[in-house]
């Protein structure tokens, strides 16, 4: 699959379920879970054990019926790593110039953290696809529509802070999607095997964004 392809399968879906599983086998509950709730979109961080191992499993399991990516990368050398393992799409947490050019010439879609208007710029120019604005707390919808004054035709995508209560204020704001984690996926509930509860959210979250976008 291409980058544009990707790209706009990303944009088509609207929400990214951001994992930091607890473990291997957890994790990959918790995809089965969320896939089981309409989430397709799937980012596996770096921060989650055995990360490119469980990329690969979701790989095989699943195909191309979910778009796969990997998250958390802040080293240049986990770029090929991550793509080795399948991952379909890479996102940083924050703008390093040495990691976020990798990732350009990785020719998967790059999304590359930023939080001031001076990263996001800086982001874009590396050849970002779509700037994650990490983390999206702390300024909140309000922030993003306030980058998108000066920032018209840079996509953004906010991640951290995103829940259902306000998702659809991101998408009135501008985003071009929105990452969600613990809000969509609590690894607690993992932990307890509350699997049936993540599906249950996931499917909140899947008919708040469509009704976000409708509107």
């Amino acid at each position: 699959m291409d980058k544009q392809t990707t790209l706009a399968q990303i944009e088509e879906l609207g929400l990214v379920a951001v994992l930091r599983g607890p473990s291997p086998e957890l994790t990959l509950a918790m995809v089965d879970a969320l896939v089981a709730g309409g989430v397709r979109g799937i980012e596996i961080t770096y921060t989650t054990p055995n990360a490119e191992e469980v990329v690969a499993t979701l790989k095989r399991k699943y195909g191309a019926s979910i778009v796969l990516g990997m998250g958390t990368l802040t080293e240049p050398e986990q770029v090929e790593r991550a793509q080795a393992a399948g991952a379909q799409f890479l996102v940083s947490p924050h703008c390093d110039p040495m990691l976020g050019e990798r990732m350009v010439a990785s020719a998967l879609p790059a999304m590359i953290g930023a939080l001031t208007p001076t990263e996001v710029v800086q982001a874009h120019r590396l050849g970002a696809d779509v700037v994650k604005l990490f983390p999206g707390s702390l300024g909140g919808p309000a922030y993003l529509q306030s980058l998108r004054g000066p920032f018209p035709r840079i996509r953004m995508m906010p991640t951290g802070g995103v829940s259902l209560s306000n998702v659809a204020q991101w998408f009135q704001a501008g985003a071009v999607a929105v990452g969600a984690g613990g809000e969509l996926c609590p690894a607690a509930w993992a932990k307890e095997g509350r699997f049936d509860a993540i599906t249950a959210r996931a499917k909140e979250f899947v008919a708040a964004v469509a009704a976000a976008r409708r509107n």
